[in-house]
């Protein structure tokens, strides 16, 4: 079941059947249309409407059920999801990673240590499990964990791993009754459960399929940091909302221990294209400055077509962060996909050549050692 707009309400409403009562006002909004529209984005009780009709009541009503329901877990949000596609909206609450420890055995606090301190970062984010669930545990409990029974009482839907077919099949179910039909028997978020094994590859394969489709949290018996890294890097991808980039701060970013006659780098602050470059940069024997310029969190050409990257925006980023103090440098080497700008910017910053350096990052390496 889909939204309903604006549109689809006023057609219900008297103004659009020539009634009487046709924009009345009594909702408080001057027409019918403008009452449809606000009921559209729930900034208006349907109830302001006393000639709404009971098809349009019911159907409103239906309509703005919760298609799945939030669940809170040691601060981390489970569930809650409206849409099926990332594209249609934006997902709500990632995919919980999760995993059982049975304190009657005998590694358990030198496994509790590592689950609870395993981290990496990628793009800007610390990645780390999300919680810990303890079994047959007495005491005080630590940071980012729920004892076992305390966990099982949650409105949670579990499905056990036992067969990926079946598994997969009724995750997409599930997903489908809970936002489609807006079914309350589907609406708690569903986790699936994994027990020990030894197949990693067919654990790790189908532990993704279901970040994808449609798992609101992952509970392993077992805990391998190589896993839960492909794990928390897909999770990452796939639950990044598409309309806000990610981005890094804009600043001058040193590499190798640069000193003030080191070259010098430029791109947008897009957290991709960012890491492409100072991993490149990292990896160089030679010392290097990285200016990195607001943009949005745009790509270079995105940023440069939606005029975020221009030459008074660089001007300003280099007066902001004292390059000029700081590097007697006086070359700036731009992103090749922007070589059309080499004039411009030396028109505008007259003191800098600007030196036009590779369209992809990987080529950094070879252009550096041709530097003359």
């Amino acid at each position: 079941m889909s939204e309903l707009s604006g549109l689809q309400i006023f057609k219900y409403l008297p103004a659009a059947k020539k009634a009487e009562h046709t924009n009345c006002k009594e909702c408080g909004c001057p027409t019918c249309m403008a009452f449809g529209l606000k009921l559209a984005k729930h900034q208006v009780e349907i109830e302001k409407c006393p000639y709404a009709p009971k098809e349009l009541i019911d159907l409103y009503n239906q309509n703005s059920i919760e298609p799945q329901k939030t669940v809170e877990i040691c601060g981390v949000k489970v569930g809650g999801e409206n849409v099926l596609f990332r594209h249609e909206k934006t997902f709500i609450n990632r995919t919980a990673i999760s995993v059982v420890i049975d304190t009657s055995k005998d590694d358990w606090k030198e496994k509790l240590d590592k689950v609870l301190n395993f981290e990496i970062k990628r793009v800007n984010e610390i990645l780390k499990i999300d919680f810990v669930i303890l079994k047959n545990y007495s005491g005080t409990l630590p940071n980012r964990t729920i004892l076992y029974e305390d966990f099982l009482k949650l409105p949670l839907i579990k499905i056990e791993n036992n067969d990926f077919k079946l598994v997969s099949q009724n995750l997409i179910k599930m997903r489908e009754k809970a936002i489609l039909e807006k079914d309350e028997k589907y609406s708690d978020p569903v986790y699936v459960y994994f027990k020990h094994t030894d197949d990693l590859d067919t654990l790790c394969a189908e532990a993704s399929y279901y970040i994808c489709k449609y798992a609101n949290m992952l509970v392993f018996e077992d805990f391998d940091e190589n896993l839960i890294s492909v794990l928390l890097t897909l999770r990452q991808n796939i639950f990044t909302d598409p309309q806000k980039p990610l981005q890094v701060e804009p600043k001058l970013y040193e590499f190798n221990n640069p000193d003030e006659n080191s070259i010098i780098f430029m791109t947008t602050n897009f957290a991709l294209t960012y890491f492409a470059v100072a991993n490149e940069l990292e990896s160089l024997s030679v010392p290097s400055y990285l200016l990195v310029v607001p943009s949005d969190g745009m790509s270079v050409l995105t940023a440069w077509s939606a005029e975020k990257f221009t030459t008074k925006i660089v001007a300003k980023t280099i007066e902001k962060f004292g390059l000029r103090d700081k590097v007697k440098t006086r070359k700036i080497i731009i992103p090749g996909l922007l070589a059309h700008m080499k004039e411009e910017m030396e028109e505008e910053i007259k003191d800098y050549k600007i030196i036009v350096g590779t369209i992809n990052a990987y080529e950094i390496s070879d252009f550096v050692k041709n530097l003359n």
